[in-house]
């Protein structure tokens, strides 16, 4: 089903028991990050802080002074006194396979993984009924996706510009002790490629800076920045908050290249995406949003951001990148702050990894037809750790799914990749660190490489830059990487025998 606005999944989250209204005073500075991490690690509820609180978000200025490991650090100046930000803040939303499934309409996620198949692999038909029979479905399917436009949306309900609004006034998250300033940490960045025109929208961490200055966090392998790079002067940005959940998801999705996020939303929730004109650009945002920021940025001008704790575990340290220049906010008339907060995993963000893990595996699966199925496990940050299982067919067809896995998209930021056989359960970790002992010899079955890694990668040899590893963990065939002896069978106890013991069983006791 598709949700009305962001408000509409909290108010069905809440109808299912998944929400937490929280009246007790927070500050954004630090407090509601505290709570939310536990919360988190616990596999707790979504959270409403209903009265976020307390020292204004703090900007900051650099500081050379105070470096560290070669790079200024921001130090925020003192806080502000104490007072109410008028909205709540809402954070965890997606913070369970359940929430996350709710998010995008659906009782479990991997039934978007299955409409996916059926569109990339669908049956022939047996005869010209069953094609007419089959063709109003496919139509749909279709049909849904554009996004359309509208002439008034709530998101334009209030309408701010430079000069009658202050982005410190928004309850954005201080998440941890070292971050240079609070973030905008669920955004959706619209951009349009200046050659093409065609619309990107991703998630990229905004940091206020300033009443009307934010720091753009655009890494040198997203669209954003290639949109940037390809502008020859101040570029159209917009930055929305909110709006049916299907947004964010379609925000971080690894689509084909092509494939409009919008258009993708409106697959996910079987239904188009309302989209209006912003006010001072002309760019198209979701109408059922909550904020929306207008601004641009010239790809003359950069400053320091961060640093920022980050989904590695790890603080990203400062470093130069664009400069967000917000010159109108147009938001609802009573609007919620969507927020999370990334750290050490497990996290929130890690059950919106494994949804686009398992919702994008047939695309995998087009590219790479041997691939039965794919682990990127949560404590692992998804970027770092490949556990992949295949139909092998000939010798050394566990190097071929390393290399294809190296050339394909966000996988080939992995930097350690086990290909098991397709009996191999790879979302069972006890099995997998079994086969791992068993099949493999480190001395034989490695294959070493190297490439892009995630810009956010500190162990890399320089940024963007360093070493992968793959490892055959299939049974070895005769003559295979110069395996000379009979590869030996694996315990089973005989079929028959298992039968009668699950006969008996239950007169067991035990």
């Amino acid at each position: 089903m598709a949700y009305r606005d962001y408000q509409d999944f909290l108010d069905a989250l809440q109808a299912a028991g998944e929400l937490k209204r929280i009246g007790e005073p927070l500050s954004p500075y630090l407090e509601i990050s505290e709570v939310a991490d536990r919360v988190m690690k616990a596999g707790g509820p979504a959270l409403l802080i209903e009265r976020p609180v307390g020292p204004s978000p703090r900007t900051g200025t650099p500081d050379p002074s105070s470096a560290v490991m070669g790079h200024p650090s921001i130090h925020p100046p003192a806080p502000s006194p104490s007072r109410e930000f008028g909205m709540p803040v809402a954070i965890n939303a997606y913070g369970s396979r359940k929430r996350m499934s709710m998010a995008l309409g659906v009782s479990d996620y991997e039934e978007h993984a299955d409409r996916l198949r059926s569109l990339l692999k669908p049956e022939l038909p047996r005869n010209p009924l069953e094609a007419l029979k089959m063709l109003p479905g496919i139509l749909r399917e279709v049909a849904s996706t554009p996004p359309r436009s509208v002439s008034r949306a709530q998101c334009q309900e209030q309408v701010m510009h430079r000069g009658d609004f202050d982005l410190t006034d928004l309850p954005a998250l201080t998440c941890w002790p070292e971050d240079g300033g609070p973030y905008v940490t669920l955004p959706l960045v619209f951009t349009h490629d200046p050659a093409t025109g065609k619309r990107n929208v991703g998630m990229y961490r905004v940091q206020i800076q300033g009443k009307d200055e934010c720091g753009m966090h655009w890494q040198m392998h997203k669209t954003g920045q290639r949109h940037m790079e390809g502008a020859t002067r101040p570029m159209e940005v917009a930055v929305c908050l909110g709006g049916d959940p299907a947004l964010a998801f379609g925000a971080i999705s690894p689509l084909p290249p092509g494939i409009d996020e919008l258009l993708f939303c409106g697959f996910l929730r079987r239904e188009r995406v309302s989209t209006i004109r912003c006010k001072t650009l002309d760019i198209e945002v979701p109408a059922d949003c909550e904020i929306v920021l207008e601004g641009t940025v010239d790809p003359a001008e950069k400053r320091l951001e961060g640093p920022f704790g980050d989904h590695t575990g790890y603080y990203s340290l400062a470093a130069d990148f664009p400069v967000f220049r917000v010159q109108c906010v147009t938001m609802r008339e009573r609007p919620v702050w969507p927020a999370t907060i990334v750290g050490q995993p497990p996290m929130e963000d890690g059950w919106m990894g494994k949804a686009v893990e398992r919702i994008f595996l047939p695309l995998i699966q087009l590219t790479v037809p041997e691939i039965v199925d794919m682990n990127l496990p949560v404590e692992a940050c998804f970027h770092n750790v490949a556990f992949v299982s295949v139909r092998k067919r000939f010798p050394g067809h566990a190097y071929k799914v390393m290399n294809a896995i190296w050339g394909l998209g966000g996988l080939a930021f992995t930097k350690f990749v086990f290909v098991f056989d397709e009996g191999t359960d790879v979302q069972d970790i006890g099995e997998v660190l079994f086969r791992i002992g068993a099949n493999c010899d480190p001395g034989r079955d490695a294959l070493h490489s190297r490439g892009p890694v995630d810009q956010l990668d500190h162990a890399s040899q320089v940024e963007g830059f360093g070493g992968k590893i793959g490892f055959d963990c299939t049974h070895k065939w005769p003559g295979e990487s110069g395996f000379a002896r009979d590869f030996p069978k694996l315990i089973e106890m005989a079929p028959d025998i298992r039968a009668k013991i699950d006969s008996i069983w239950p007169r067991l006791g035990l």
